[in-house]
């Protein structure tokens, strides 16, 4: 598929507000309401955009602390222990990687007391981890998403 910038700054409109009424989207990318609705619509058919989701603050949620946990495995079929650790509670994230680490985790929390529960009780209780490296989470500040500023990207 062919992403031009017309479509770029529709991705990147909706990247940082997923609710934007066509009407709104369209002034802001200076592109007309139907033209709008047209390139949302074919985005979203072939697969560019692949879903619309609201950003959840993990503190309002009681979700108060948060790691990465790197994961390292044995022998065992890879999406059958990513399935089993995307299961589990306050796993939100699973991303299987290269190199010498096997899968990093974002496991968020109410307290440091439960979160050590979920690394050391259910991780290490799944057959195939072998071991596993907490990085607890002091600050986050989000990057620049998909679709922003693709224009200055080299290609």
């Amino acid at each position: 598929m062919n992403v031009d910038r017309v479509d770029r700054a529709i991705i990147s409109e909706l990247t940082q507000d997923s609710r934007l009424s066509i009407r709104e989207l369209a002034g802001r990318v200076h592109i007309s309401r139907t033209a709008a609705h047209n390139r949302v619509q074919r985005l979203i058919s072939e697969g560019v955009l692949s879903g619309f989701a609201a950003t959840v603050d993990r503190k309002a949620l009681g979700l108060h602390v948060t790691a990465i946990v790197i994961v390292k495995v044995g022998d065992v079929v890879w999406s059958d222990l990513a399935t089993a650790l995307a299961a589990l509670p306050y796993v939100e994230n699973v991303q299987a990687v290269s190199g010498d680490i096997d899968f990093v985790l974002t496991v968020s929390a109410p307290d440091h007391e439960r979160l050590s529960e979920a690394i050391m009780r259910q991780i290490h209780a799944l057959p195939g981890v072998v071991s596993t490296r907490s990085h607890v989470v002091l600050d986050e500040h989000p990057g620049t998403a998909p679709g922003v500023m693709m224009d200055v990207w080299p290609i």
